[in-house]
């Protein structure tokens, strides 16, 4: 499709997106398309097992078509077959859209077998009010490191009240340690983690739980180890610089091949592999400025197929612009994306409990912050930024609650910390469990971060395993590089060592202990109390207000009633006269109970609230009141 056209649903669905890669037909039949506009010959080269190149492999031509693709049908190439394509008789590379990559990213691909017996025929997603995300990275997630070993923690996880699985980017990347922004085939599945069928099997299996399943796709750029797609054709442009590489080419010549390519990539996932949610990786490293921009189309392709499938699929994405428009329908200018992450509420907590002041803290730090943040979304939406020294974002006032995705940690927010320290290790009991109960009050979708739930103390850094000495060492410098605007102290750990990933694994006996047991508790009586409580839902009202003495107070009402919570974030008691509605009001939880392991709580399990009551809060505290 090219970037200015619109179409019908069923238009869009297909009609525009070629088939690419390698299509197994039957037992021993395979279609091969490729992109490759620079090349007047295209050929598929048929390895052996070994996956060697040999002089007796065959090499089957490829017919050329229009706007430069290739195809063709190779006889006797069942899945699991091992090939390269040879452009121009010469230069041998991986397919770019390969499903498989069994020897790694400079080995040849693999035809897949896409039949698999999904047994989620009647699953048809959640609603975003629904969604309570867990975020996770593969590798360190479990001692195994695999899509397999994660299906039995799941059953834990559903029973806390996480309803989405968040993978961090799964695509193949350079050996087996990576975050998975680095990945160079946004098709395939990494094959040390359990490739096409393993994911298959954790997709079906959250399914089974009623379990939404999200995943992290990087559209910006590809990682520089194996990335072979320039060798094709202009995938990339030099018309703009992104931090992590060449960008994509999404509105120079040629671009219209290149959008459907990786527009075909978001639907192979959604569509081959049933991923309910797509959170789209750092979209300010997008440059598009066509007519019709990239994620405008993407979001069109994936409705039209949403409706023809008759499931809820989630477009989310992350981006540091704070920028309403990203979730403003078409008709208001925007591209229509279904939420997106904002950092605000992250950094306002943060600075909050921490008082961290270095880096993008700076702009933190006072209760409004955290105000605005719960209330519009944005912290930042057009007001002067002194770590930015200009204005930042603009409003999102007018837009639901539920179009924002907020955390307290994450893989960026802790990883990209020097040492990788989590707010557990920096931070009392009492203030965990006051973050808590800030991220899973509030109104936007919340974002658990592998661990959080229990308190989870071990690191968790940045590693990779690239083959290119050169190349590991521009990574150890840029890290360093990326920590200068803050005020920490040492030195980061290797990147590149084994012990740095094995590091980052997180120790899932420490539930059974406490205090990590009691938090585990904790965030499991929030999440019920979110799900269940009528006050708690989308539909209903919102607002947060703040008083000069460290307290906060979120209402949530609609027409069945009223929730209060108040949260206190200062290190002594205080006693205030919030803005209630008169009347009788229950407790409904106190951080500072002994159940929560803390010094006992001082509010009473009723109180008949009138304009001359008052509450005692304990330090670093949070009550939640309801009234019918």
């Amino acid at each position: 499709m090219t970037s200015g056209a619109r179409g019908s649903a069923s238009e869009l669905d297909r009609a525009h997106m070629p088939q690419l890669g390698a299509t197994p037909l039957d037992a021993s039949r395979c279609a091969f398309r490729v992109w490759a506009p620079w090349a007047q010959r295209v050929e598929v080269r048929i390895l052996d097992a070994s996956g060697r190149p040999d002089d007796g492999d065959r090499f089957v031509p490829l017919a050329e078509e229009a706007r430069g693709y290739h195809s063709g049908v190779c006889d006797l190439a069942p899945p699991g077959t091992l090939y390269l394509y040879r452009l121009d008789r010469g230069l041998e590379r991986p397919d770019p859209a390969s499903r498989h990559q069994p020897h790694g990213v400079h080995g040849p691909s693999a035809v897949v077998e896409p039949a698999f017996a999904w047994s989620d025929g009647a699953w048809a997603g959640l609603r975003r009010s629904e969604l309570v995300f867990y975020e996770l990275h593969v590798g360190t997630f479990t001692p195994e490191g695999t899509f397999d070993a994660i299906v039995p923690r799941l059953d834990a996880l559903r029973e806390l009240g996480v309803t989405a699985l968040e993978l961090m980017p799964v695509a193949q990347f350079p050996g087996e340690r990576n975050w998975g922004y680095d990945g160079v085939y946004p098709f395939a599945a990494h094959a040390s983690y359990g490739g096409v069928a393993g994911f298959q099997r954790l997709v079906d299996a959250c399914h089974a739980r009623g379990m939404a399943i999200a995943l992290d796709v990087v559209y910006n750029h590809l990682g520089p180890e194996g990335n072979y797609l320039g060798c094709f054709g202009p995938y990339f442009t030099d018309r703009y610089q992104t931090p992590w590489g060449r960008a994509v080419n999404f509105d120079d010549a040629h671009s219209d091949e290149v959008r459907a390519f990786f527009i075909a990539s978001a639907l192979y996932w959604l569509r081959e592999m049933h991923v309910d949610v797509l959170r789209i990786d750092a979209i300010h490293g997008i440059f598009d400025f066509s007519a019709h921009h990239i994620l405008a189309e993407l979001q069109e392709h994936v409705q039209a197929y949403a409706q023809r499938a008759g499931r809820r699929i989630q477009l989310i994405a992350e981006s540091d612009l704070n920028d309403a428009r990203v979730i403003r329908p078409r008709d208001a200018g925007g591209h229509a994306l279904d939420a997106q992450w904002s950092d605000d509420f992250h950094h306002a907590v943060h600075a909050l409990l921490t008082s961290e002041r270095s880096g993008y803290y700076a702009d933190f730090g006072e209760l409004h912050h955290l105000v605005r943040a719960i209330n519009e979304g944005f912290t930042y939406s057009g007001h002067y930024s002194k770590y930015r020294q200009r204005k930042h974002g603009n409003s999102a006032a007018d837009l639901e609650a539920w179009r924002f995705v907020v955390c307290t940690q994450n893989h960026d927010q802790v990883g990209n910390r020097m040492h990788g320290d989590r707010l557990t290790t920096m931070v009392d009991f009492e203030a965990q469990k006051l973050s808590a109960a800030l991220l899973l009050l509030a109104p936007q979708i919340p974002l658990l971060f592998m661990g959080q739930e229990y308190g989870e103390t071990a690191l968790f850094r940045y590693f990779v395993s690239h083959e290119d000495p050169d190349l590991v060492d521009a990574v150890r410098r840029g890290r360093q590089a990326e920590f200068a605007a803050f005020a920490w102290q040492g030195e980061p750990a290797d990147p590149a060592a084994e012990a740095t990933f094995l590091s980052s694994r997180i120790d899932w006996s420490l539930h059974e202990r406490e205090p990590h047991r009691t938090l585990l508790d904790l965030h499991r009586e929030l999440l019920q109390l979110r799900s269940s409580h009528p006050r708690m839902h989308e539909e209903n009202r919102h607002e947060a207000t703040a008083s000069d003495a460290g307290t906060l107070l979120l209402r949530r009402w609609g027409s069945t009633g009223e929730i209060a919570a108040l949260f206190h974030l200062r290190a002594t008691t205080h006693r205030l006269q919030p803005t209630l509605t008169s009347g009788e009001w229950s407790l409904l939880l106190d951080t500072a109970a002994t159940r929560w392991r803390g010094p006992g709580s001082r509010v009473p399990a009723r109180l008949d609230w009138t304009a001359e009551s008052s509450l005692e809060l304990s330090p670093w505290s949070c009550i939640v009141l309801a009234r019918a």
